[in-house]
């Protein structure tokens, strides 16, 4: 009886200060100073139970646990699992449940796009229950992902971009890719969903003036028709769907180049056009206020310390195992657990070749006149030292 005494009193100490450092608590002040009010614990783990069961003050928003669960995470470990809605709560102590691999299986999406009935269906990958987790960008459209070399960063990329290759036509969706490392979308090259691959900013540049101009199409044709959403056009009418991805856009110097990718980013969900961006270390300096304002969704992959998973909004990507590639937190309404289905080059290529067209042009957009050509001044080209000193937060 002592003993279990003492074990419930350590499990409690334990407990209250996860509430301390994740900042869960009712601060009152009285004439000694403040007073801090933290859940009330009505259980805890033992031989009956393997829960805490706690309620919140009222004054304290439930959000915050969501939020920080991370600290639940570094005290308990990484296998705590919350649930509640706006005052009592339940947090199970178990041991971590790694997810097991997972294997790239178009037809097992297929059914899943089709029974929920997905528009703009972005893979995501499989939890620990072995649940699969596919959203719809129609409303959510711009998506962050962002982690370590190695991470699987780059595999989650190709899941998302063969899965809609194969899941609309050419003339129901277009690709544009700018690929500034050169090394990761050059595969896209000669998909017939594919108009652009870009690998400079002097490239890239003309590529969104010409979505600015499609921009301008599109916003007539829904005044035209009186609908606010290019879904609701009829299908005679209805342009095809749009997918901008821009791999490590660490690298974009130009302030004209960023503002244009935001008014894309801003304008686009109505108008059928979807951003994804990828990086591999949130900053302050690159995530604005203004870029972190447009970003519907994120998908953090293990990132090199606490302060980029915090940046990145995916508070516990820190605490991500390299023995887990491929495994994330999303960040879409809530904060999840996944593990991204692994889709190497070799397999990615082996999907896209029958979708290849032999007379395939990669479209630039570069309309100038000889003399503004000449007038314009080579932009350097970066190096991966570039890309790296640019990522590191001088902040703080």
């Amino acid at each position: 009886m002592i003993g279990q005494f003492i074990n419930s009193m350590k499990q409690r100490k334990q407990l209250i200060n996860a509430f301390k450092l994740a900042g869960i608590y009712k601060t009152f002040k009285t004439d000694n100073g403040e007073r801090k009010v933290f859940p009330k614990i009505h259980n805890v783990p033992g031989d009956k139970y393997n829960y805490f069961v706690f309620t919140l003050p009222n004054g304290v928003d439930p959000k915050l646990l969501k939020k920080h669960f991370y600290v639940f995470q570094q005290c308990f470990g990484d296998g705590v699992n919350l649930e509640g809605d706006f005052k009592k709560f339940k947090l199970t102590i178990r041991e971590s449940q790694k997810i097991g691999e997972v294997d790239y299986t178009y037809p097992k999406y297929l059914e899943i796009i089709k029974k929920e009935n997905l528009i703009i269906p972005i893979v995501c990958g499989g939890d620990a229950l072995g649940n699969f987790r596919i959203y719809d960008a129609t409303n959510s459209p711009n998506l962050l992902i962002y982690g370590e070399p190695g991470s699987g960063k780059s595999s989650i990329l190709h899941v998302i971009s063969t899965t809609l290759i194969q899941f609309y036509s050419p003339q129901q969706i277009q690709f544009f890719f700018a690929d500034f490392k050169m090394s990761e979308l050059n595969l896209y090259e000669g998909i017939e969903h594919v108009k652009s691959v870009c690998y400079t900013q002097k490239e890239f540049a003309p590529v969104l003036k010409h979505l600015k101009k499609e921009l301008t199409k599109r916003g007539q044709l829904l005044k035209d028709h009186r609908v606010r959403h290019i879904n609701k056009l009829p299908n005679t009418k209805k342009p095809p769907y749009i997918v901008l991805c821009v791999d490590e856009f660490v690298m974009i110097r130009d302030e004209d180049i960023m503002a244009d990718l935001l008014q894309i980013a801003s304008l686009g969900r109505a108008y059928g056009i979807y951003l994804i961006l990828a990086m591999q270390r949130p900053s302050h300096k690159i995530l604005s206020t203004d870029v972190r304002g447009l970003l519907s969704v994120r998908m953090g992959f293990r990132t090199v310390d606490k302060r980029n998973a915090l940046i990145g909004e995916t508070p516990g990507s820190e605490l991500i195992s390299k023995e887990q590639p491929g495994t994330f937190l999303l960040n879409l309404d809530e904060l999840t657990e996944l593990r991204a289905p692994f889709l190497n080059e070799d397999k990615t290529e082996k999907i896209l070749k029958p979708y290849k067209k032999t007379d395939w042009k990669n479209h630039n957009y570069q309309k100038q006149a000889p003399e503004e050509k000449e007038a314009k001044e080579e932009q350097p080209v970066l190096t991966e030292k570039d890309v790296f000193n640019d990522a590191i937060d001088q902040q703080g």
